[in-house]
């Protein structure tokens, strides 16, 4: 089985920040930094290993020892300022030895520098995830094995949609029951995770992470609000929810967004067009944008939606404005605006 490197969460595991006394020691003195080099081929090269759980001066201070950076003075300014630092991940990384903080902090944030990833996507499937185990060098019997015996929340049974998106990497010698089970773990460590398993009055947490996994499966994070509006909304009146991304998911179909008619006379419980109410589980692993719009849909009396074009999502609550709506995107669709 190929070497697989350590569990990171790249999309992921924060990274804590402390704002301690080295916070404010690097806040009043100087902080020697490198150059910014104009290219880093040729320079030498070394795999940094970041701990699970370090802080930002942890990090600063291990980057400095390895060279890296000049000073983790000057690493921790740059990570305390730019936001895209809580997302550096533990595990281990290639990284340019005597490069500003700067460009420090880039390639640890470039999967490309991150041996022997398991991506995750935002919207991944189960069966998805499981290929990338193959893919990995896992066995089939392994991979089945380490799915049957997952530790799942209360609630669940099936742990299709716990499967928290991120980017992993695993040490030579780690199981795959170990490797599957972090990727369950991670889904409670992420903060919005968290808020979903605990339910609400009116829905579980299984039937918020269905609705979750339909936004994140519908749109774009710059929709997933209102997308899960029109699906409280359908709710609440008895509207059968007629998402296509149901029966994509019946089919294991992608890439394709038109929907025929057959399609969606598929006889499946996760069919939206012929059954009333929510499927009976998620439809894919949504990222932490598309649980909080879950758990915070925004205020609105929406029932429809479409994209006409790329980028143009429309939302209505009339259903002959949705009828115009659709014209216009079969027009567009025929004429090759989404290939």
């Amino acid at each position: 089985m190929r070497a697989v490197s350590r569990v990171i969460a790249a999309g992921l595991v924060i990274v804590v920040f402390t704002f301690s006394l080295f916070l404010m020691r690097s806040q009043t003195t100087s902080a020697p930094d490198f150059a910014t080099a104009q290219s880093v081929k040729g320079l030498p090269e070394i795999t940094v290993e970041i701990p699970q759980g370090a802080t930002g001066s942890q990090i600063a201070a291990i980057l400095a020892q390895s060279g890296v950076v000049k000073s983790a003075e000057a690493y921790f300014r740059v990570a305390v300022g730019d936001v895209r630092a809580q997302k550096v991940a533990p595990g281990s990384h290639r990284l340019t030895v005597g490069i500003s903080a700067r460009q420090a902090l880039d390639q640890l944030l470039d999967p490309e520098r991150i041996p022997s990833l398991i991506r995750v996507a935002e919207g991944a499937w189960k069966s998805e995830v499981q290929q990338a185990f193959l893919d990995y060098g896992f066995t089939k019997q392994q991979v089945r094995s380490a799915f049957s015996g997952l530790k799942l929340p209360k609630g669940f049974s099936n742990s299709e949609g716990l499967i928290f998106p991120a980017q992993y990497s695993f040490p030579e010698g780690t199981s795959a029951q170990v490797a599957a089970q972090s990727m369950i773990d991670r889904f409670s460590d992420d903060e919005q995770g968290r808020k979903l398993l605990q339910g609400t009055s009116t829905y579980s947490a299984q039937q918020l992470l269905t609705i979750a996994s339909i936004i994140q499966a519908e749109s774009t994070d710059v929709d997933f609000t209102k997308v899960s509006r029109v699906i409280y909304n359908r709710l609440k009146i008895g509207m059968p929810l007629q998402m296509d991304s149901t029966v994509h998911f019946v089919m294991q179909a992608r890439g394709d967004i038109f929907l025929s008619r057959k399609a969606t006379m598929l006889n499946s419980s996760y069919n939206t067009y012929r059954k009333y109410g929510l499927p009976p589980g998620p439809i894919c692993s949504p990222g932490s944008a598309a649980i909080k719009a879950a758990l915070e849909p925004m205020p609105g009396d929406w029932l429809y939606f479409i994209t006409v074009a790329p980028g143009d999502t429309r939302f209505t609550a009339s259903f002959d404005e949705f009828s115009e709506w659709k014209v216009l995107y079969t027009k567009n669709r025929k004429a090759g605006a989404f290939k």
